[in-house]
């Protein structure tokens, strides 16, 4: 597995998924600390390609030798490209959640949601708020 490690330039939800914007495009993936929490991933289950997701909504799971969990959209939009690398190595997920471990592509149906997520040093403060 990777280092723990919150990378400054994507924005991160309290249900512990991260985006990464690019126009008016966003990559959409779980964080340091999720993928910590879930232990070895095995199976993505992925939205369709055309889906329209909803911040804070639920649009697939992941399931590891611990657990399956939902996974939560940071912003809103529609799903314009899955990981399909994925379904060969879902230890991706593990091994290089902010890289190759990316879930899906949205196109951002509201630019603006971004502005309410938190920066690294937030989220940061947010997970050891959480350990306390």
């Amino acid at each position: 597995m990777s280092d723990a490690s919150y990378p400054a330039d994507l924005r991160y939800h309290h249900e512990h998924d991260w985006v990464r914007v690019e126009g008016e495009e966003a990559v959409f993936g779980i964080t340091w600390f999720a993928q910590d929490s879930l232990g070895e991933v095995v199976y993505y289950d992925p939205p369709e390609i055309g889906a329209e997701v909803a911040k804070d909504g639920t649009y697939g799971e992941l399931e590891s030798v611990k657990a399956v969990s939902d996974i939560y959209a940071p912003t809103s939009g529609r799903v314009i490209a899955v990981n399909e690398a994925l379904e060969g190595q879902p230890e991706l997920v593990n091994t290089d959640p902010y890289g190759e471990g990316w879930l899906v592509r949205v196109q951002l149906s509201d630019p603006s949601e971004v502005d309410a997520l938190m920066d690294a040093s937030a989220y940061e403060t947010y997970l050891a708020g959480l350990s306390s």
